[in-house]
């Protein structure tokens, strides 16, 4: 399989306890605590160049050579329905959520618990994150303004490594369809989110989990939640005008907002350094 975080260790970790190999395929500048993970796990590491293009080539000849059965890490139905137990047990345990905000890159996470949430709760909303890197690469965001899947564009040059592969044929129909909108963050706000989750909450989350709450935090999501609000109205057909005074008011009240903070694999040297 082509992964470098929390999917490669998950995997690596369920073939060890089987008893059967796992050759996880990894881009040569993944973070080296993302490494160690898979290595500690018993996975193989397979170190290829770190483009898209790249990974499938080298998993392709992984699989071919060994007959191993390649998983992809977010264009798949069993991977994105476990991703969808995420809003399951999100919704579980804070049923009066409004929206849930979810960082996106391949959109397994993303589809899965939209799928879920949506199905337990129908008028939920649902925001992505997306960095649009230093080079305005963010192609979600694009995809969802087009109408159309956009992908020409360069990958993210972001500090926010795990958000940088593209929407497939299984998640590209989910975000168009079901996902409410799409936020684009700097590396600037993912830092500051970092800064906050570290100092406030205790929290040790990655640049691409802290995403989701670097979107809460940005100045477009307010304009963001309005958008949503407006288009979910529209498609139920409900005009601003003809809501009573006790649905606008609903309207108008705070969100119930959940985060998705989606990972923790921060290498330790790049956050302390000694002179």
């Amino acid at each position: 399989m082509c992964s470098s975080g929390n999917h490669a260790a998950a995997l690596a970790l369920a073939a060890q306890l089987r008893g059967i190999p796992a050759h996880i395929v990894v881009p040569s500048n993944a973070p080296a605590c993302k490494l160690a993970a898979v290595q500690e796990y018993g996975g193989n590491l397979i170190l290829c160049e770190p483009s898209m293009a790249a990974r499938e080539a080298t998993a392709a000849k992984v699989a071919a050579e060994t007959g191993a059965t390649f998983i992809p890490p977010y264009d798949y139905g069993p991977v994105i329905a476990g991703q969808g137990t995420i809003g399951l047990e999100l919704l579980q345990q804070a049923p009066d959520l409004d929206m849930v905000v979810v960082p996106v890159s391949g959109g397994g996470m993303l589809s899965g618990i939209t799928l879920a949430a949506k199905a337990l709760k129908p008028g939920i909303l649902v925001i992505a994150a997306e960095p649009h890197g230093s080079n305005n690469a963010a192609d979600v965001a694009a995809s969802k303004r087009a109408g159309q899947l956009v992908a020409d564009l360069p990958k993210p040059i972001t500090i926010a490594d795990g958000l940088q592969a593209r929407l497939g044929e299984y998640t590209w129909p989910v975000v168009r369809d079901l996902v409410d909108g799409v936020v684009t963050v700097s590396d600037a706000d993912i830092v500051a989110a970092m800064q906050l989750l570290f100092e406030r909450m205790k929290l040790v989350v990655e640049p691409s989990g802290a995403a989701g709450l670097a979107a809460v935090l940005s100045k477009d999501f307010a304009a963001a939640v309005a958008h949503a609000k407006a288009q979910a109205a529209a498609e139920a057909a409900v005009s601003s005008s003809e809501l009573n005074s006790s649905q606008q008011q609903q309207q108008q009240q705070p969100l119930n907002v959940g985060v998705i903070l989606c990972g923790g694999n921060l290498d330790f040297k790049d956050f302390w350094r000694l002179d």
